[in-house]
């Protein structure tokens, strides 16, 4: 008998997302050691001493259940954005509360719009609960707002999922811009805000979107602790909205979807805002090296306000293999329509340069 016949349709057309390999595992494939890992936009310096220090003595009460309402974290949150409680919702990441919204909210016949090169998570968590997506077209590897906004109304869209900064373009849209087309959208569309790489903006694109939840109730603001605080392992998100949305969204999750030591690591990283500083101003400095570097080697890339660059090179597959094989990992990104296009996080200098020396030999070869 073939199981999956029992499954619907729409879960038999999903094709699962593809992590990025471990160091680990293409240690033992290639055999090889001293591998560097891009691939993931992971926080090169790791997670802030205080939240490993809070994580470390959570391991105290492994034997005892997670606040299930995760009232210390939450209320740190409180204190940092200056909302109520009600309005605030944890997550296992901030994919937990994606694929959460869209089931809270979506069902089968009902539609989601997202842009072309956006997070693959946004398609995933729409087909997993029956519910049709709408892609639209992007604007020079960036969200087409308008044609996005006229999409979702025209085809009756129920949600629409924005990445800002965009995973994996790094394209930006003001701050200006998301609050014209949050004014200009019927507020029974609701907006999913994906901010996971908001700490990485630089000073002047910086825009204060929690503010705007008084004002637009079918706003939801989505954040992880996985990248500029370094907790990716962890897996801790939480959402900001209005207090009648988190309840919806709060009736679908798991009891205890946050572990202890998330929370704990969390609340801890939250208040080390010097550790945030550093690892700011070492992405920084790490999207001026890589950028000078893929420039120097004649290759175009897309303008990053993330922690990542995507960059243009020919036949992308076959380059990625050898930077695999000279111990770098790198992200290539043809699921996403990008298929001359390869992705890579920001690490430290050394490691960047590991990178661009590995690329400047391939291009030779």
């Amino acid at each position: 008998m073939n199981y999956s016949e029992l499954a619907p349709s729409y879960i038999r057309a999903i094709a699962p997302y593809q992590p990025g390999k471990p160091i680990a595992e293409l240690e033992r494939e290639l055999g090889i050691t001293g591998i560097v890992k891009l691939a993931s936009n992971e926080n090169p310096l790791g997670a802030s001493p205080l939240a490993v220090a809070a994580a470390r003595a959570a391991l105290d009460e492994v034997g005892l259940y997670p606040d299930g309402n995760g009232y210390a974290l939450k209320s740190a949150l409180v204190q940092r954005y200056g909302v109520k409680l009600e309005q605030v919702f944890l997550g296992n990441g901030s994919n937990d509360l994606l694929e959460l919204a869209a089931r809270a909210f979506l069902t089968v016949g009902d539609k989601a719009v997202y842009s072309d090169h956006s997070f693959a998570v946004y398609p995933l968590a729409t087909q997993a609960v029956g519910a049709t997506g709408i892609s639209v077209k992007a604007n020079n590897f960036g969200h087409d707002l308008d044609a996005m906004r006229i999409a979702a109304v025209e085809q009756g869209a129920k949600m629409i999922f924005i990445a800002n900064p965009n995973n994996p373009t790094g394209t930006f849209l003001s701050g200006a811009a998301l609050h014209e087309f949050l004014r200009a959208l019927p507020a029974h569309i609701l907006v999913v805000l994906d901010e996971a790489y908001n700490e990485y903006l630089p000073l002047e694109n910086r825009y204060n979107s929690v503010a705007w939840l008084a004002e637009f109730p079918n706003l939801i603001i989505s954040r992880t602790f996985s990248k500029a605080y370094g907790l990716a392992s962890l897996r801790v998100g939480y959402a900001l909205g209005n207090a009648g949305v988190m309840d919806m969204i709060n009736r679908v999750r798991q009891p205890f979807n946050v572990n202890s030591m998330a929370q704990a690591a969390a609340t801890a990283a939250l208040g080390d805002d010097e550790f945030v500083k550093r690892t700011f101003e070492l992405n920084q400095r790490g999207i001026v090296q890589l950028t000078q570097g893929l420039s120097a080697l004649g290759l175009s890339y897309i303008p990053s306000k993330a922690n990542f660059v995507s960059f243009h090179v020919v036949n992308a597959a076959r380059i990625y293999r050898r930077l695999l094989e000279l111990g770098v990992i790198v992200r290539p990104i043809a699921n996403y329509a990008m298929p001359d296009y390869l992705r890579v996080s920001i690490g430290l200098e050394t490691e960047n340069n590991k990178f661009l020396a590995a690329l400047k030999t391939i291009l030779g070869e």
